[in-house]
C-alpha cells in the first residue's frame, strides 16, 4: 500500500454508504449542527464506494451497525473484508 500524506487524505472525497440519498448518491461524511440521519454513518472515500459492489456496501454497513459506538470515540471496522480459506477446500482433502 503507498504511503500517502494527511493533506491527500484529507482531500478525498469522504461520503456516507449507509445513508444513500434517494437520487443515488451518496451524502458527505459528518454531520452538521442538529442533522439526523436514518443509520450510523460508514465513511469511506468516494472512489472506493464506486469500486465496492451493492454486497460489499450492504456488508460494511451492517458490521458497523453491528459493532454499535459503545464509548465516545467511533469504531473502527474493516471496509472490505477477505474470505478465510477453508483448510477443507484444499485439493488433497477431495
Amino acid at each position: 500500500m503507498a504511503k500517502k500524506g494527511l493533506r491527500s487524505w484529507v482531500k478525498e472525497n469522504w461520503v456516507d454508504i449507509a445513508n444513500k440519498k434517494s437520487d443515488g448518491s451518496y451524502p458527505k461524511c459528518g454531520r452538521s449542527g442538529g442533522e439526523k440521519r436514518k443509520n450510523y454513518p460508514k465513511c469511506v472515500p468516494a472512489a472506493k464506494a464506486r469500486a465496492m459492489s451493492k454486497g460489499q456496501k450492504r456488508s460494511a454497513v451492517s458490521r458497523k451497525q453491528k459493532a454499535g459506538n459503545p464509548g465516545g470515540k467511533p469504531t473502527m471496522v474493516k471496509t472490505i473484508v477477505k474470505k478465510k480459506k477453508s483448510w477443507r477446500n484444499k485439493a488433497w482433502c477431495n
